[in-house]
């Protein structure tokens, strides 16, 4: 199992907006995203907008490209998009896998 962890910075005046929609994901999204090979998905983030992102998967280049075929996705991705700085696409475009240094098996 390959475990991906990733930043991204949320726009702070956004954050609050951001938090509720993500208490309320789309049970198609949440479907999608678990079809497509996205397991133990968690999100974290700091007041100032700094968000971490973990998820687990077979192969993460894989588990994206199956997220990009969905509707549901392009439709999530296109809301989303608004809140984060920095970004010159999508959300799930600039999701870029930190290196692991040290994992305690």
């Amino acid at each position: 199992m390959q475990r991906v962890c990733f930043l991204l910075k949320v726009k702070p005046d956004r954050l609050e907006e951001y938090r509720r929609r993500h208490a309320e994901v789309w049970p198609e999204m949440k479907a999608a995203l678990s079809e497509a090979g996205w397991h133990n998905y968690s999100i974290f983030c700091r007041d100032d907008g700094l968000l971490v992102g973990y998820v687990e998967t077979e192969d993460f280049a894989a588990a994206q490209q199956a997220m990009a075929a969905t509707e549901v996705n392009a439709r999530w991705q296109a809301e989303m998009a608004p809140f984060f700085e920095g970004l010159d696409g999508r959300p799930d475009e600039g999701m870029v896998p930190l290196t692991e240094v040290f994992h305690l098996d």
